[in-house]
């Protein structure tokens, strides 16, 4: 089992979840919960899959100057995905709700001036709800949490990311499973493709003979050139090569999923190798039953890469 370490601002952050060749999914959601005086943080972290590690911090509470390391560390644990962090406080079992007094008596004391003004008259109450509305009115900002109540809030958010490792585990195990049951139904319309190979053939001679009968029945064409030229044209139809690869393909796949701790990526592009086969299986088939095997299999590998999208 490795450690992978960060260093930030003189500090270590330790992961000790990145250890073994597992399956990730970039989808995930964790949550943890700390005290900072008589005040309880709540750490929420969501991802959902993305190219790169698009951090979105979502809260008052992280100080300005320490937006950079809580950055990195949610990309040294998480690498990739489209990243939120919540942070939030709660009072006495209550989420805080800050009110600018000042913002809010002068929107109270201008609407007032406006009734008399108008010679109107309001509900009290509907003016008060309507300003507390007001993002403004509701957005001053919290104290800046002291050295203390800090190492509280990245606690949390340490506990948050071990948190939200396990469930990407889960979700990834739960992929991993899917893909490769959907390479082994590719591995297997593969042997219903050889199945009809033979029967192919036999049909593309048939039609071949027919249509020549057809246009000159009264040339005898010559028998041995006639299977020279077919041999020739059965030669471009030929599918070893596509069968061949794909199966090494679908091999390399397994075996990316199964040894390499964040293969999404790599599994992408196994996809698209494996596409381009049996795209030209199915150019080659000239065969109504063969073409719909490899309909499944690209039905499967389209399933495939969408789920690959979602794998770290």
């Amino acid at each position: 089992m490795y450690i992978e370490t960060a260093k930030v601002a003189k500090k270590w952050y330790i992961w000790p979840f990145k250890t073994i060749a597992m399956i990730r999914s970039m989808t995930g959601y964790g949550r943890a919960e700390s005290c900072a005086g008589d005040a309880k943080i709540i750490i929420e972290i969501r991802s959902v899959n993305g190219k790169f590690a698009d951090i979105n911090l979502k809260s008052s509470l992280i100080l300005r100057h320490k937006e950079a390391e809580v950055r990195l560390m949610l990309a040294t644990a998480l690498q990739r995905g489209s990243i939120d962090l919540y942070v939030t406080s709660e009072q006495n079992g209550q989420a805080e709700r800050p009110v600018n007094r000042e913002l809010f008596l002068s929107y109270y004391q201008a609407i007032n001036l406006l009734q008399k003004e108008l010679s109107i008259e309001a509900d009290a109450s509907g003016i008060v709800a309507a300003i507390l509305r007001i993002p403004e009115v509701m957005g001053c900002k919290n104290s800046d949490p002291d050295e203390e109540h800090w190492a509280q809030i990245m606690e949390g958010i340490r506990s948050a990311l071990t948190d939200i490792d396990r469930f990407r585990l889960a979700e990834g195990e739960r992929l991993a499973q899917e893909v490769l049951e959907r390479v082994a139904l590719i591995e297997s319309y593969i042997y219903k493709v050889e199945e009809l190979e033979t029967a192919r053939l036999e049909v593309v001679r048939e039609r071949l003979s027919a249509k020549l009968n057809e246009l000159a029945p009264a040339l005898h064409p010559d028998a041995n050139r006639f299977e020279q030229e077919l041999i020739y044209y059965l030669e471009k139809l030929d599918i070893t090569e596509e069968k061949v690869r794909l199966r090494q393909h679908c091999a390399f796949f397994r075996q990316t999923a199964k040894n390499e701790p964040c293969p999404g990526r790599k599994l992408g592009f196994i996809a698209q190798e494996m596409g381009r086969e049996i795209n030209t299986m199915g150019s080659k088939a000239n065969h109504a039953s063969m073409q719909q095997w490899v309909v499944m299999m690209k039905d499967e590998l389209e399933k495939i890469k969408e789920q690959a999208l979602n794998i770290l």
